[in-house]
């Protein structure tokens, strides 16, 4: 029988008013101006509380003991409140989510304090991701967003088992709270990069990669009847009899290899899917399409979907349960995604009304068309973002 699990305590922001934005400002002045936002990261210019730009040797232990807390059966998820004194009194604060699940029901995926490095020739190795802590849960989509660059592809690519050599991995990876190793099937990975058979259709590349996956007890009806449902799922209908084709034949548009490359892979409907911008190449409507029936079927099979994404619309983002955001391989927000955009307002920056909120995010957080003059307030900007988002999430050292 399996037993019951917490999940790991992962800081979330939770609302809370403002604090003063003195102090990052304080600090930057002191400084003068530098050529690129990633030279002030590596100056002196980092936060004293060692997050999200600074060493990492003040951060707090990561937070990924379970809360000791009993929750009724019934019930799959809880917040628990306390009361934290700060001289003037108990001040209520809520702090990080804390469910229960079967570990039967779904894959329970956990990151802590995550670090990331890559051989940098003279300079030695090049730090990508630095100490992050997250988790991923069953019947949910986490979307990773950031800039270019900012790590989303090596955290996906870790968190997959993905990494390459000459790449070099610190931290821990947890599957239901526990080391392990998925078993064969359990995951999936849609790459960024389609590579199909360009001389099948899509009728028969799906059919063939169903033969393939799908088990060996499965009809070879029944596993037809998936590969057309698939199909469906994707709206593929119209192109299934249409030859793939490549650079010398012409066959399908980019947007619909892209659905291809996905449907190969939810064909065995698996517990853990990541994707690799699923949206890439597709226009509004079908991206809206395809995230929407991703989502469906993670509430609908207890699927755990990670989903690294650059640029989604309004309608999009609304489809996502939670937000990884990263700057310069730094976690700025991790929470409820429909939570963002109160937290950006409280933290003084607020979203223009009508602009899409993920623009507004990734262009607060990505300074590296700056100018030199404003280098030093960008990276301000980001200091006081990450320190309003570790404020609101109290570490487990402090309730003990």
């Amino acid at each position: 029988m399996a037993s019951e699990q917490l999940l790991p305590a992962v800081p979330r922001w939770r609302p809370s008013p403002p604090r003063e934005q003195s102090r990052p400002g304080h600090a930057a002045d002191d400084e003068g101006p530098s050529d690129t936002a990633s030279d002030v990261l590596g100056g002196s210019l980092r936060s004293t509380d060692g997050f999200p730009f600074g060493s990492g040797s003040s951060f707090p232990p990561p937070p990924f003991a379970p809360m000791p807390v009993t929750l009724p059966r019934s019930r799959t998820s809880s917040s628990l409140e306390i009361s934290v004194e700060n001289g003037a009194g108990a001040v209520p604060a809520v702090v990080r989510e804390t469910s229960l699940r079967r570990v039967d029901q779904g894959v329970v995926l956990s990151w802590e304090d995550l670090w990331v490095s890559a051989a940098g020739g003279k300079a030695g190795r090049v730090p990508i991701l630095r100490g992050l802590n997250g988790y991923a849960r069953p019947g949910e989509v986490l979307a990773i967003m950031g800039p270019s660059g900012c790590g989303k592809s090596t955290l996906l690519d870790a968190l997959a088992g993905r990494l390459g050599s000459g790449v070099s991995q610190k931290g821990d990876i947890l599957i239901n709270g526990r080391r392990q190793k998925l078993s064969y099937g359990t995951s999936a990975y849609v790459t960024q990069d389609d590579v199909l058979m360009t001389t099948l259709t899509v009728r028969e590349a799906v059919r063939y990669s169903a033969s393939l996956q799908l088990p060996s007890g499965m009809s070879a009806a029944a596993k037809r009847e998936r590969a057309e449902e698939t199909l469906r799922e994707m709206g593929l209908e119209g192109a299934a009899d249409t030859r793939i084709g490549g650079w010398m034949h012409k066959g399908i548009s980019g947007g619909q290899r892209r659905r291809v490359s996905i449907c190969m892979e939810i064909l065995t409907r698996p517990a853990l899917l990541f994707l690799d911008e699923p949206t890439s190449g597709l226009d509004s409507a079908a991206s809206f399409h395809v995230v929407s029936r991703i989502a469906r079927l993670a509430r609908r099979e207890g699927m755990t979907v990670v989903a690294a994404v650059h640029q989604p619309s309004t309608e999009v983002y609304g489809l996502f349960h939670g937000l990884c955001l990263l700057a310069y391989g730094k976690t700025v927000f991790f929470g409820p995604a429909a939570e963002t955009n109160q937290f950006f307002a409280l933290s003084g920056f607020p979203c223009p009304s009508l602009m899409n909120p993920s623009d507004h995010f990734l262009r607060t957080v990505n300074k590296d068309f700056d100018n030199v003059t404003t280098s030093v307030q960008s990276i301000r900007t980001l200091i006081i973002i990450s320190e309003i988002f570790l404020v609101n999430s109290i570490p487990n050292h402090t309730l003990h």
